[in-house]
């Protein structure tokens, strides 16, 4: 892949309005409102000619506080022909986070609902940066120029020209969910875009014409980039999994969606609600599903609805990079998922095509310069690092963040340390064994969550295990917590936890833990549901214990 020239990651949605102009390009169904490629395409050239005319132009950071909406859609592509630099948020890290994120990335503009006006006034979000302000769904009582105002004034047919961006060219700021601490904006570029629309397509063999289902907004913005129509279903997106199945399901064999992307927290529920009610999707071809592993029980009960022909990918990456890797259903219920249930870890599959893989000795200091001899043996567990086009190169003014997660390579561009750990099998696939700053370091043995977790949650009554240490680095005490499927009861405890004792005792790794507490509902990050905040649980643990 070459993204050197000119790259404008708006191009993709122009193209696929001369190709299928009158294919609907988004669909909320709750809304009945569609909107072809052709007609996304006019609208976000009129609104990107009402940004200029405000003042949004090439190189304006612009925060985006806008539900999964027709206005999204348009606005997010009208930001990138402009060239402006859109800067996303998740709205469920919390006001104190947001005001932190956006004092960070210091943008010129705010283009967001009327909510998001009242608490950016209240809370003082931006105070020294934003100067220009739009208002979607309400007028400029909120402080701001009306965005039915703005597109009012530009009335002609006339292409907008897009920004000749090239691939190195910022693009947008993403930040992270702030899972292992706090949120960081990752850089990307026209580039960075470019290149995961050209794996994703590739990868998964993804054709204009056929229909997303995306229960995640972010991802729902790429859908029309590849020439899908994308679904839009009603649900709380900050809660995957609370969603009511039937909004997910409705939908999904109403449109024939082909395609699906849900976090882990959302196949669970759905397939669970599928599997009791005998539900079928016989047109969905593909499930992708990412954010945190997806266990080997939730693939097959989710599986047992698509056509003999469908799988469910789990590709690997983060927002600082993706996808990294990815592995099918088939695979992982024919083979791995057994061994993750043996202590193995969770294989993510194969590096996809343009990204290179290297497992590095663990180390939480900075690495200044990248040598090849870094990389460690197949087998052997340590810090997974990865280099290709969608890595993005940098954290928007975090130097120390950058210092401490990128690794300049001699020969060009950097390598970025993942932040988990992980091994390379004989085969060339690779296993992830958890996050680096969750591994547990005892007087004697160094214990990762993930190949310790997947024993424990072999147990029927178990729904979800995490493992944290007490205690300084070195002299800690593991702590298993224990979140029991909703069926368990309460009586059942003290012999569940005699079992998981005797199951722990099989194996070298989990033998010598000596602690197990049961939580009635572990905390997890708001992006996917899916990622267990251990630290909290490890406060919590430490609490009990004492």
């Amino acid at each position: 892949m070459n993204f050197s020239g000119i790259v404008n990651i708006s191009r993709p949605l122009t193209e696929m309005a001369v190709l299928q102009p009158d294919t609907p390009a988004i669909i909320f169904p709750q809304k009945q409102r569609t909107l072809s490629f052709r007609e996304l395409d006019e609208e976000s050239d009129h609104i990107a000619h009402g940004l200029g005319r405000i003042g949004i132009r090439r190189g304006t950071k612009t925060a985006l506080l806008v539900p999964p909406s027709p206005e999204l859609f348009a606005l997010t592509f009208a930001l990138f022909k402009a060239g402006a630099v859109p800067v996303f948020i998740d709205p469920g890290i919390g006001a104190k986070n947001m005001k932190g994120c956006l004092a960070e990335a210091e943008p010129e503009a705010f283009i967001g609902i009327p909510k998001a006006h009242l608490a950016r006034r209240l809370l003082g979000w931006g105070r020294g940066s934003i100067r220009i302000r739009v208002v979607v769904g309400g007028g400029s009582l909120w402080g701001g120029v009306p965005l039915t105002e703005m597109r009012r004034a530009e009335r002609g047919d006339h292409p907008f020209i897009p920004a000749d961006t090239r691939g190195d060219d910022l693009a947008a700021i993403l930040f992270t969910s702030g899972s292992t601490g706090p949120p960081k904006g990752a850089v990307y570029t026209h580039g960075t875009f470019a290149a995961q629309v050209d794996t994703l397509r590739e990868l998964y063999d993804i054709r204009p014409g056929e229909v997303d289902l995306p229960t995640f907004p972010l991802l729902a913005l790429f859908a029309p980039a590849l020439g899908m129509t994308a679904v839009i279903p009603q649900m709380d997106f900050t809660r995957p999994g609370t969603v009511d199945p039937r909004q997910s399901l409705g939908p999904a064999a109403r449109f024939s969606a082909t395609t699906m992307f849900g976090s882990p927290a959302l196949l669970n529920r759905v397939g669970r609600y599928a599997a009791t009610h005998a539900v079928t999707l016989p047109n969905l071809k593909r499930v992708i599903s990412a954010g945190a592993p997806v266990p080997a029980s939730v693939l097959a009960r989710f599986a047992a609805m698509l056509p003999a022909d469908g799988e469910i990918f789990t590709p690997y990456g983060a927002t600082e990079a993706l996808p990294v890797s990815s592995i099918g259903s088939r695979e992982v219920l024919a083979e791995t998922g057994d061994m993750t249930g043996k202590g193995h870890g969770v294989c993510v599959g194969r590096p996809v095509k343009s990204i290179t893989i290297a497992i590095i000795p663990i180390t939480d200091s900075p690495i200044d310069i990248w040598s090849d001899d870094l990389a460690l043996p197949i087998l052997e567990v340590g810090e997974i690092t990865v280099r290709g086009p969608q890595v993005s190169t940098s954290y928007l003014n975090r130097p120390e963040a950058t210092r401490m997660a990128k690794i300049p390579d001699p020969a060009g561009g950097v390598w970025h340390r993942m932040g988990d750990v992980g091994y390379r099998d004989s085969t060339g696939r690779i296993w992830f064994c958890g996050r680096k700053a969750h591994r547990v370091v005892t007087s004697h043995a160094t214990l990762y969550t993930i190949p310790v977790e997947g024993i424990f949650n072999t147990h029927a009554k178990v729904f979800r295990t995490a493992l944290v240490g007490l205690g300084p680095l070195g002299s800690q005490q593991p702590v298993l917590c224990v979140e029991l499927e909703a069926t368990a009861g309460k009586v059942e405890q003290d012999l569940i936890r005699t079992e998981l004792f005797e199951l722990g005792s099989r194996y070298p790794h989990t033998r010598d833990i000596r602690e197990i507490l049961f939580h009635p509902a572990f905390p997890v990050d708001i992006r996917h549901n899916a990622k267990i905040f251990r630290e909290k649980l490890a406060a919590w643990a430490g609490e009990k214990l004492s």
